[in-house]
């Protein structure tokens, strides 16, 4: 496993595009030009491309990277009725053609990963894909079941992440999200991902109640080609609270042959970053500023002013700490 994931340097600017299928369409939030291989993250139920705002300018220094905002959420206005999984698919599908991606990198998170499964299960040509937390566990389909499973995995957040969940939920609002969640409950990805050729890494947290380590290990299981990995102290939303661990599995999977072992891997506690990760006060500051100015920019549908915002916040997360 490499130690090192950057080989080039991340940028701070965001651009922001729409992609329509008729009159629906997803917001991509892109950085980066250069690099050996895009990548393509999708969020969960409910939450925004924010919450890969950590990771995205890590997995920046080996390519490019466009970050989804899907119909719903994250301010994107939704159609009239529910998209199914399937819907969501075909829109992955046509972002990916219409930014004239070549064979990308496919991450996808919690109800992302049930988007990138159905997708890769039809679309021959993606090579390699990335499920983090993936969902619906087979044995517990059941709201009341996830709920309970969603506020264990909670307790292990972080409190940045807790913030990011909440903002998310307020810009998607009930109505939406009581839509699509009954079309992520039944949605059986386990009957899909022995269709899928990619070559699969998937990622869970210690402490990912969603995503349980049973579940994990019968997902290896029916993947043609795949590689699992727990990532030790981590809870569902590994990718924030673990960005360059994350960053650094998902770069090392793609530079490996591909392969199928049915192993679930135990990332070394000795191998996790011990970098701060903390902001200082004029961060802070800095952050704080830029969110209102991405959240004036998504309420008044002013794509311009939500790249200022993303780009600001980003520039204020990653400038050097003063000692």
């Amino acid at each position: 496993m490499s130690r090192k994931t950057r080989h080039t340097a991340s940028s701070t600017e965001v651009s922001v595009t729409r992609v329509y299928d008729g009159s629906t369409y997803a917001r991509v939030n892109s950085i980066g030009h250069d690099g050996e291989r895009a990548f393509v993250l999708v969020p969960g139920i409910g939450v925004s491309s924010s919450y890969f705002e950590r990771l995205a300018p890590i997995l920046n220094g080996f390519g490019p990277v466009h970050a989804l905002d899907l119909p719903g959420f994250g301010g994107v206005p939704h159609p009239g009725s529910a998209l199914s999984i399937r819907g969501y698919a075909d829109l992955l599908d046509k972002v990916i053609d219409e930014l004239g991606l070549h064979d990308p990198v496919i991450v996808g998170h919690s109800m992302g990963t049930q988007i990138v499964t159905d997708l890769a299960s039809r679309r021959a040509g993606l090579s390699t894909i990335v499920l983090i937390g993936p969902v619906v566990n087979a044995a517990e389909r059941h709201i009341g079941r996830q709920v309970l499973r969603f506020a264990q995995s909670a307790w292990h957040e972080t409190l940045r992440v807790k913030v990011l969940a909440v903002s998310g939920y307020i810009f998607c609002g009930p109505k939406w999200f009581s839509r699509v969640l009954p079309e992520m409950m039944r949605y059986p990805i386990e009957e899909q991902l022995p269709r899928v050729t990619a070559h699969t890494l998937v990622i869970r947290g210690e402490h990912d109640a969603v995503s349980p380590r049973d579940w994990v290990k019968r997902i290896g299981e029916l993947l043609p080609r795949s590689r699992s990995w727990e990532m030790p102290g981590a809870a569902h939303s590994v990718m924030h609270a673990h960005a360059e661990e994350v960053a650094r599995l998902c770069v090392d999977h793609v530079r490996q042959p591909p392969g199928d072992d049915d192993r679930l891997h135990h990332f070394p506690e000795h191998a996790l970053d011990p970098g701060d990760d903390s902001l200082t006060l004029g961060q802070a500051v800095r952050a704080t500023r830029a969110r209102i100015t991405e959240t004036i920019g998504i309420l008044a549908g002013d794509d311009e002013m939500l790249e200022r915002g993303k780009t600001a916040h980003a520039e204020a997360l990653q400038e050097p700490r003063e000692d």
